[in-house]
């Protein structure tokens, strides 16, 4: 099956995955200009009203700067929604993405025919991101164009699956669209995730340490400093499980080698209600999440710099490969 061609002829075939809280226009506008697709959680606009705002800015900023270069046009850029019960955002936050023509949206926790009906309504695309073979085949079946592989060792709430057989598995009957995450943060897994059998590599702890990421300085060097060694998979802060970054934990004053396990029934994803403040818990202020890759980033840059890396190693591997 062909890519939808909104997701053709990427310089190069990687998603640059919605970070919560941290993820923001400026970001977002970078990445896309700099060849990848780039992408945010609708909910980290605060309050609700400010998502219109966001939208506006980036389809703006990229439309004049594609009119400007012509010959060298941004990638798409996504927008991530959470369907779960949990976020009352939900309605709000998509008649906006339909409103602006979001180009793909990234669907998360659960999977739901309405929502994608509203996507496709104007020829958008839905990616929904799924831990397993059975959710893949449930996000499609509800009418989801392509799929997101949350593999073993991805930042955020990340499944137990090796992408080798997680890639295997969902291949064997979807021949799609499909992203891969887990531990992705150079060229050469890049090429990796490609010769698995995925389109794109969806990429995220990566892009944590750059100037243009809201996170704090704290947060943006723990990355810089820290190795799969240092990544704590735990169910505590939202419900759901995760990979967070061991020193957060310890500096919130617990052990990262004796948490408790939450009730999966009460998840919390400090959504706040369409008023937009976060709840008082706010899971994810002081808790940091990161993936296996971490190991790889080694200094806080630009965004355009980590995509001109990803880029030259990418091509050093594919040279490599062939030789």
């Amino acid at each position: 099956m062909p890519l939808p061609k909104v997701l053709q002829n990427l310089p190069l075939p990687v998603i640059g995955s919605p970070l919560f809280i941290i993820s923001n226009p400026k970001l977002v506008i970078e990445q896309c200009k700099a060849g990848i697709v780039g992408s945010m959680p609708a909910l980290n606009a605060r309050p609700a009203s400010q998502l219109d705002e966001w939208l506006a800015e980036i389809t703006e900023t990229l439309a004049a700067y594609n009119a400007a270069h012509p010959d060298k046009p941004a990638a798409p850029f996504a927008i991530n929604q959470i369907v779960h019960k949990s976020n009352d955002r939900l309605e709000h936050d998509l008649q906006l993405c339909v409103k602006y023509k979001v180009p793909v949206v990234i669907t998360s926790l659960g999977a739901r025919t309405d929502v994608n009906d509203a996507v496709h309504s104007y020829g958008g695309v839905v990616l929904h991101d799924v831990i397993n073979n059975k959710f893949a085949r449930k996000a499609i079946e509800k009418g989801a164009d392509g799929l997101i592989a949350v593999a073993t060792g991805a930042g955020g709430h990340a499944g137990t699956t090796s992408p080798f057989a997680l890639v295997q598995e969902i291949r064997e009957w979807f021949d799609g669209p499909l992203a891969l995450s887990g531990a992705i943060a150079n060229g050469r897994a890049i090429l990796a995730a490609r010769a698995l059998g995925a389109d794109f590599a969806y990429i995220g702890s990566a892009f944590i340490a750059t100037e243009e990421a809201r996170a704090v300085e704290g947060y943006k060097q723990m990355i810089v400093d820290s190795s799969s060694q240092d990544i704590v998979y735990s169910n505590l802060f939202t419900g759901v499980h995760g990979n967070y970054l061991k020193g957060s934990i310890v500096a919130s004053g617990m052990d990262p080698e004796n948490l408790p396990e939450s009730d999966p029934s009460k998840m919390d994803f400090g959504t706040g209600g369409a008023g937009g403040e976060p709840n008082a818990k706010k899971a994810w202020k002081d808790i940091w999440g990161a993936g296996q890759g971490v190991g790889a980033v080694k200094a806080v840059v630009p965004a355009a710099e980590l995509v001109a890396r990803l880029k030259r190693e990418y091509e050093e591997a594919r040279r490599a490969l062939l030789a």
